[in-house]
C-alpha cells in the first residue's frame, strides 16, 4: 500500500511539473525562474521581497502570498534585528528549531498560492546564535589566531549546526575593516587590515556556501564613521574605498561565493547605502558581476528618511532604495508592509527593476533546492549541534587566539605546582561570549579552567574585586513614584507633553511614565503628536523615600532641566549645552513622601533624561578591592581577569579599562604578588595607568564555550601562546585613528606631548619560546609587470620549547605615482616548530600583491624596486629584501 502511494505521489508530481514547469527540477534554473515570475502578482513580488519578524501560530491566511523567508529569533545579545523571524521560544532545542522550520517551509509548499518556500537564516558570526549550539571565540579571536585553515574548519562546524537545523542563511561574517578601534563592534570584525580580513572572511564564508548556506557579508561599505561611532557618515573618496574598505567584500563574493550582502544604516558622500546607486549597481552588480540579492540591515530601508532625511517618506525611501540596487526590504514587524509597499503597485518601481531582484531571490531559492528538498532531519540537528568534535575545535581556536602583550622575567607559564594563586575579577567568573552570541553550551569560566588545571594541592582563592561598572547611582524606580489621575492613584509620575520648549499652552497628551529614563533619539516620546526635535515635558508627583538619611538627587541628561522636591528649586539647569550629571544633596525621611516635579524641554533633538538618586545604592567596591588585595599578597600569584563594556550602538570614548578595574589592578600589584592580567574583550585597551606596573598581560578576547581552559593552557604551559593582533593599540584615545598601513604623513607623525607610535602594534604578539630568522632568498630578484616570483626565508625555533610562530610578509612601494601605505601586509602563515626545529616558510609573490591604483584609478603594476619584509609584526621586521619590476615599453 505504502508503495502505492509514493508512486501515486510520484505521478501527481510528474503531472504538476509538465503543467508548471518551475515544479519541474530537469529544467533550467533560469527557465523555472521565468516561468514562475511570469506566475506571480504584484501582490507576491512584493512578499518575495519583505523580511519580517513573526511566525505562523497566528493569522496564517496573511502569508498565503508567501514571503521571503524568516529569521529564526535568538536568544543572544544585539540581534540584527528589533524581532526576530520564527518566533521560537528561547529555550528551543535544535530539535525543535529544526521540527518548526519544517513545519513553516510545510505551510508555504503546501498552502501558499504558488508554494514558494521560504529561506530560513539566522545570526553565526562565531556560531549559531541559538541554544545547543556551539559558541566559538569572537570574529576578532578567530582572526587572531591567523590561522585560515582553523578558520575553514571552524566555519565548516557552525554551518553544519547551521544547516542540520533547517537554516539556510546567516547574516555573517561582518567583514568591515576595524580602522578606529573606539567603534563598539570591532568585536565582530577580523581587525584593521583589509588583506587579513578577506583572507578570514574568504575561509569563514566559502565553507557555508559550499554546504548550501548563503552567507552575508556585511555592513556594505563601512559601518563606523568619525570618531569610531556606529553608522556615522563617511565622505571617504573612491581611492580610499577601494584601497581599504572594498576589497574584503570583494574578495568573498568572488573567492568565498556569497551570494548575498547586507548594507549599511550610514551614508556615503551624502547617498545613504541602501540607496547608493553607485555602490549597488555600477560597483557590486555590474563591475563585480554580483548575482546573488542585496538586503537592506533591518529597517534601513526606510532610513532615507527617518535617519538621512533624503526621501520625504517610506515608500519614496523604498522606491529609491530598489531602483538603486536593494533586492530585499528587511523590517521588524509585519505591518509595516503598508509603509513600503505602495511603490510596487503604483508604478514609482520600474517592472523591470522588480523582476530583475525578485529573479535574483527566485534563483537563489532554486539553486539551495528548497523546492524539491525544504525539510531537514530534526534528529540529526540533535547530533551535530554542540557535537563534541565542535567543542574540542572551539577549544583549539581559543588557544590559538590568546595574545601575550607582555611577560617580564618569564612569569610565564606558571607552575602546576603552585602552592596558591588568587584569581580576581567579575570576568573570571562570567565567562562571557561577545556580541551576537547565543548561550553556549556549558561555557567554561577562567576560575573554572583554572581549577580544572590544577590539582588538590594548589589552593585557588577567588575574590570579585569590582564589576565593570562602578554603580554609584540609579534610575529612580516606579515603585518609589506615585500620581493621582482621574482620582486614581498609580505608580510613576503624570507627564504633561508640550509642542513647544516653553512648557506653554494645553499639553498635546498626557499620560502615566512609570519612572523617567529616556532615550528619544531617532523619534519623540509619540511620533503622531510631537515633532522628535521641539518639545517640552513636565512631570508631576510624588516621591517616597526608602531610607532615611542624606543622599544625592539628580538628573543625568541633556541639559534644559529644572528639579523641584516640595516645590523647592533643587536643580536648575534650564540651558541646552551638553549632557551632564547634575546631583544635589537632600536628606530624606524613610516612607515620607516629596512632592516632585520635573521640567524639561529639547529644541533640537536626541534627548537622553533619567531622573537618579544614590538611596540604597551599596557600592562596596572599596572593600572588595581591599579584601581581593589582601588575599592576592597571600598568594604566590595572582591571575587578574578584567574586561570591557562594547557593542553594538556601544561605541567606547575612552579605552581604558572600565568602572574601578584600573585601581584595583594597582591596588594586587602593591602587594609585591606577581600579577597576571588577562584582558577581556573585543577591541583595543590602553594601558597607561598600570602596565608598567605588572610583569604580565595576555589578551584572551571572548574565548568561547571551552575559553576557561584554553586560557588555563595558556597560563600553565600546556600551550605556547601565538596569537598575533589583528588591530593596533594605542597609547592614548587622543592617537586615533591609529593603522599600521597609513600613507607617509609628508613630515613627522608625534605629539609635542606623545609619542605617534602605538603601544602595540599590529601583528604583535609573544611566545614562551624564540624564534630566529634567516636566510632570505627571491628566487627572481627581476620580474616583469606580469610575472611572479617566490620568496623563501628559515625560520628556526631557538627556545626549550615548542610553539607556533606567524610569519609575516610585508611589501613596500618604494616609488609610485602617487602616495602608498608606508607597509602593506601580503602574506602569513603559521608554523608549528619544535625546540631547535627549523622550516623553510616560501611566498608567492604575484602581480595582484604588487598592484595599485594609479592616478587614473587603473590598477596597475608599475615599475620599480619593491621592499620585500618578513618579520613577526608590522614593527618587529627581521628580514628585508629589494624585488625589481622591470620596465616593459
Amino acid at each position: 500500500m505504502r508503495k502505492l502511494v509514493v508512486i501515486l505521489f510520484v505521478f501527481i508530481m510528474l503531472v504538476q511539473a509538465k503543467a508548471q514547469p518551475y515544479k519541474d527540477p530537469d529544467l533550467p534554473v533560469d527557465a523555472r525562474v521565468k516561468d514562475l515570475l511570469s506566475r506571480m502578482t504584484p501582490e507576491e513580488k512584493f512578499w518575495q521581497m519583505f523580511m519580517i519578524p513573526g511566525d505562523l501560530s497566528h493569522e496564517k491566511e496573511r502569508y498565503k502570498t508567501g514571503i521571503f523567508g524568516f529569521q529564526v529569533s535568538t536568544v543572544g545579545q544585539n540581534a540584527e534585528a528589533a524581532g526576530q523571524m520564527l518566533s521560537y521560544a528561547a529555550g528551543a532545542s535544535a530539535i525543535e528549531t529544526a521540527e518548526m522550520v519544517n513545519q513553516m517551509q510545510h505551510f508555504f509548499l503546501e498552502e501558499s498560492r504558488l508554494g514558494i518556500p521560504i529561506i530560513p537564516f539566522d545570526e553565526a558570526l562565531h556560531g549559531l546564535v541559538r541554544r545547543g549550539a556551539t559558541a566559538f571565540p569572537q570574529s576578532i579571536a578567530l582572526a587572531a589566531t591567523w590561522d585560515t585553515q582553523l578558520m575553514h574548519q571552524v566555519s565548516k562546524a557552525i554551518a553544519t549546526e547551521c544547516k542540520t537545523r533547517g537554516i539556510r542563511q546567516i547574516l555573517s561574517p561582518v567583514v568591515n575593516v576595524a580602522s578606529d578601534v573606539r567603534w563598539g563592534r570591532t568585536e565582530e570584525t577580523y581587525g584593521e587590515d583589509p588583506f587579513l580580513t578577506s583572507e578570514m572572511g574568504v575561509a569563514f564564508v566559502s565553507e557555508f556556501e559550499k554546504m548550501g548556506v548563503i552567507t552575508t557579508p556585511k555592513h556594505y561599505i563601512a559601518n563606523v564613521g568619525d570618531g569610531g561611532r556606529d553608522s556615522y557618515p563617511i565622505h571617504w573618496n573612491e581611492r580610499l574605498l577601494r584601497e581599504i574598505y572594498l576589497p574584503p567584500f570583494e574578495a568573498c563574493f568572488k573567492r568565498g561565493g556569497s551570494r548575498s550582502v547586507m548594507t549599511s544604516y550610514n551614508s556615503l558622500d551624502g547617498s545613504p547605502c541602501t540607496t547608493n546607486d553607485w555602490l549597488l549597481n555600477q560597483i557590486l552588480k555590474k563591475e563585480w558581476g554580483f548575482k546573488g540579492f542585496v538586503i537592506s540591515d533591518a529597517g534601513a530601508t526606510g532610513g532615507a528618511n527617518v535617519l538621512h532625511f533624503t526621501a520625504k517618506d517610506y515608500p519614496e525611501s523604498t522606491a529609491k532604495s530598489v531602483t538603486s540596487g536593494l533586492d530585499v526590504i528587511f523590517q521588524t514587524s509585519y505591518d509595516h508592509y503598508k509603509l513600503f509597499s505602495p511603490p510596487f503597485y503604483d508604478g514609482s518601481i520600474d517592472q523591470q527593476t522588480i523582476d530583475n531582484a525578485v529573479s535574483r531571490i527566485l534563483k537563489l531559492k532554486f539553486e539551495l533546492g528548497l523546492f524539491e528538498n525544504p525539510y531537514v532531519d530534526a534528529k540529526a540537528a540533535g547530533e551535530w549541534n554542540g557535537y563534541p568534535a565542535h567543542r574540542q575545535l572551539a577549544k583549539e581556536a581559543a588557544q590559538k587566539s590568546v595574545v601575550l602583550l607582555k611577560n617580564e622575567k618569564q612569569t610565564l607559564p606558571l607552575s602546576k605546582t603552585i602552592k596558591s594563586v588568587t584569581v580576581i575579577g567579575a570576568d573570571a567568573t562570567e565567562a562571557r561570549l561577545g556580541g551576537y552570541s547565543g548561550p553556549g553550551i556549558d561555557p567554561v569560566s577562567i576560575l573554572d579552567g583554572i581549577k580544572n588545571k590544577l590539582s588538590n594541592q594548589t589552593e585557588v582563592r577567588y575574590a570579585k574585586g569590582c564589576d565593570r561598572e562602578n554603580i554609584e547611582y540609579v534610575t529612580v524606580g516606579s515603585d518609589f513614584l506615585s500620581c493621582t489621575t482621574s482620582g486614581k492613584t498609580q505608580k510613576g509620575l503624570n507627564g504633561e507633553y508640550f509642542n513647544n520648549v516653553t512648557l506653554t499652552g494645553k499639553p498635546v497628551f498626557t499620560r502615566v511614565d512609570p519612572q523617567v529614563q529616556f532615550q528619544w533619539t531617532l523619534f519623540s516620546p509619540d511620533p503622531e503628536k510631537l515633532t522628535y526635535d521641539f518639545y517640552s515635558v513636565r512631570w508631576t508627583g510624588k516621591l517616597k523615600a526608602p531610607a532615611s538619611g542624606n543622599y544625592k538627587i539628580g538628573i543625568d541628561g541633556n541639559d534644559g532641566y529644572r528639579l523641584y522636591l516640595n516645590d523647592k528649586l533643587l536643580i536648575d539647569n534650564w540651558q541646552k549645552l551638553s549632557k551632564q550629571t547634575i546631583l544635589a544633596d537632600f536628606s530624606f525621611e524613610k516612607d515620607k513622601e516629596y512632592n516632585i516635579r520635573i521640567e524639561y524641554y529639547e529644541p533640537v533633538g536626541n534627548a537622553f533624561f533619567r531622573l537618579i538618586w544614590n538611596v540604597n545604592v551599596n557600592n562596596n567596591q572599596k572593600e572588595e578591592i581591599n579584601n581581593a588585595a589582601e588575599l592576592a599578597a597571600k598568594s604566590d600569584v595572582a591571575v587578574l581577569v578584567v574586561g570591557i563594556e562594547e557593542g553594538e550602538f556601544r561605541d567606547r570614548a575612552y579605552l581604558n579599562l572600565p568602572g574601578r578595574q584600573e585601581e584595583l589592578i594597582n591596588k594586587v600589584a602593591a602587594t609585591g604578588t606577581p600579577v597576571v592580567v588577562v584582558l577581556l574583550g573585543g577591541s583595543a585597551i590602553t594601558m597607561n595607568n598600570w602596565l608598567k606596573n605588572v610583569p604580565v598581560v595576555i589578551d584572551v578576547w571572548y574565548p568561547g564555550d571551552e575559553g576557561g581552559n584554553a586560557v588555563a593552557d595558556v597560563l600553565f604551559g600546556d600551550y605556547s601562546p601565538a596569537g598575533r593582533l589583528p588591530i593596533t593599540f594605542p597609547v592614548f584615545e587622543g592617537q586615533l585613528p591609529l593603522v599600521y598601513n597609513h600613507k607617509p604623513t609628508g613630515r613627522g607623525d608625534d605629539y609635542n606631548n606623545l609619542t605617534g607610535h602605538p603601544l602595540f602594534p599590529f601583528g604583535y604578539g609573544l611566545s614562551y619560546t624564540t624564534f630566529d630568522y634567516t636566510d632570505l632568498q627571491i628566487e627572481k630578484n627581476n620580474i616583469s609587470a606580469s610575472d611572479s616570483t617566490v620568496v623563501r626565508c628559515k625560520i628556526t625555533n631557538t627556545g626549550k620549547v615548542a610553539g607556533d610562530e606567524v610569519v609575516q610578509l610585508y611589501i613596500r612601494d618604494e616609488l609610485a605615482s602617487v602616495a602608498r601605505p608606508v607597509t602593506e601586509l601580503k602574506g602569513f602563515q603559521r608554523i608549528h616548530l619544535n625546540s631547535g626545529e627549523t622550516k623553510e616558510v616560501s611566498f608567492l609573490i604575484n602581480p595582484e600583491m604588487l598592484s595599485m591604483l594609479d592616478i587614473e584609478m587603473k590598477k596597475v603594476v608599475e615599475p620599480g624596486e619593491f621592499r620585500i619584509m618578513i618579520g613577526a609584526s608590522s614593527k618587529d621586521i627581521r628580514l628585508k629584501g629589494v624585488l625589481t619590476v622591470d620596465y616593459n615599453p
